[in-house]
């Protein structure tokens, strides 16, 4: 019996995935454990293994179409074996491999929605209508359950207008022309519209829900000449000893956060469906600027972890988030968020919040102002802005403020990050 390759739930919260490419073509023999696929979630592109053995029958799926979990992406059984797409009416007989060259497309069955459009139609169609200045939606599709394929848009481009009436071709209308005159309104603005990517749309519904928490923010200036000189020391001795490791401003925010942490529990909780999650674990999740969004590795038990260690995760973390190669368990589970645009030359801004975590820490960039010091004269030092978004069902004002009050204390006197 033939065994459908469904789309499974690469990520946690992964609804949708797109199909990057296919590393195997009907007639290919698949063994367990091959890759077969590459599918981009809302996190990450991960590869997607075969779990039968077999002849790879035929894609539903073709590369660049997106699909819900759950969905038959393919078919894997014997050769000119008969199968039956779930949800389809018809049974369908497998061609063997070798009896006919593989088509240029395959259309997809009613029963896998591909389509990103609204049209039932191929992406290889709806390019090649675009290419060619064919209206694909007056077009009468000839593939399974009436869906468009590309021979369907080539006979509409090649038909003189008047013999194919109901797949006319699109006439491509002149651009309006844009008035010089002083004062004139444009009414409509130029550009392009591009579809969400997997991780946009992701964003955009956890950034949502993150809205609708009653959160409140709290801001901090905190004197950094300590950390500077801290740093400098140990990235001094980080080169004695040969190492390639540097360990950055962020290592040491990550650091002071996680044992702040760690001293204010209550500040490392999470307001779950009307319960308060209090983690025994300091798991901080760092957000990394990736192409087309970000993501946010976890370091765990950061609270008992050195700065070299923090360092050298942190980096090796942040190249495979940017590469999209982090596996589920290393960008899920932060008990606390970090996101640092300081190295963008940014003073302040707030963070929202990363549900279901209670709280998430802005960091500004370090800033060279004039201050008073203790003996009344006016210097120059060195101070980062800090604002910390807190869930309000989760924790209260006096919890945010004691664990700004910790983290402060752990830059001004790094020594303490020793004990």
């Amino acid at each position: 019996m033939a065994d459908f390759v469904q789309l499974i739930q690469l990520s946690p919260t992964m609804e949708e995935g797109l199909i990057v490419s296919w590393s195997k073509k009907p007639g290919d023999k698949i063994s367990t454990g091959d890759i077969i696929a590459e599918v981009e979630t809302d996190k990450a592109t991960m590869e997607m293994e075969s779990y039968f053995d077999g002849i790879l029958l035929e894609i539903f799926v073709p590369a660049g179409s997106t699909a819900k979990v759950g969905t038959a992406l393919a078919v894997i059984g014997k050769a000119g074996e008969s199968y039956t797409v779930p949800g389809a009416a018809p049974a369908k007989a497998a061609a063997a491999p070798a009896a006919a060259p593989a088509p240029a497309e395959t259309p997809a069955p009613a029963a896998a929605p591909v389509a990103t459009g609204r049209l039932l139609s191929s992406p290889l169609a709806r390019k090649v209508a675009q290419e060619a200045g064919v209206a694909i939606e007056t077009l009468q599709g000839s593939g399974p359950a009436g869906r468009i394929i590309r021979r369907d848009v080539e006979a509409a481009a090649t038909a003189p207008v008047a013999a194919a009436p109901a797949a006319p071709r699109a006439a491509t209308p002149a651009p309006a022309p844009r008035s010089t005159q002083p004062g004139a309104i444009r009414t409509a603005p130029e550009g392009r519209v591009e579809p969400l990517s997997q991780m946009r749309k992701a964003i955009s519904r956890n950034l949502t829900a993150a809205w609708t928490a009653p959160a409140f923010t709290l801001t901090r200036e905190v004197a950094m000449e300590a950390t500077l000189a801290a740093r400098q020391q140990v990235n001094e001795a980080l080169a004695a000893q040969k190492s390639d490791t540097k360990v950055s401003v962020n290592d040491f925010v990550v650091a002071a956060a996680a044992r702040a942490l760690r001293d204010v529990p209550e500040m490392n909780a999470a307001y779950v469906e009307e319960t308060l999650h209090l983690y025994d674990s300091v798991d901080i999740g760092i957000a990394v600027a990736i192409e087309g969004g970000l993501i946010t590795p976890v370091i765990r038990d950061a609270d008992r972890k050195g700065l070299r260690a923090l360092a050298e995760e942190a980096k090796a973390l942040a190249e495979r988030g940017r590469n999209k190669k982090l596996a589920p368990h290393e960008f899920t589970g932060a008990t606390f968020s970090i996101s640092n645009l300081g190295m963008f030359g940014i003073d302040h801004f707030t963070a929202v919040l990363a549900p279901p975590a209670a709280g998430i820490l802005a960091v500004g960039r370090t800033r060279a102002i004039p201050v008073v010091d203790a003996k009344q004269n006016l210097v120059v030092g060195q101070r980062m802005n800090v604002t910390i978004t807190c869930d309000h069902r989760a924790v209260d004002g006096a919890v945010g403020a004691r664990f700004l009050q910790r983290f402060a204390a752990y830059l001004e006197s790094p020594a303490l990050l020793l004990l």
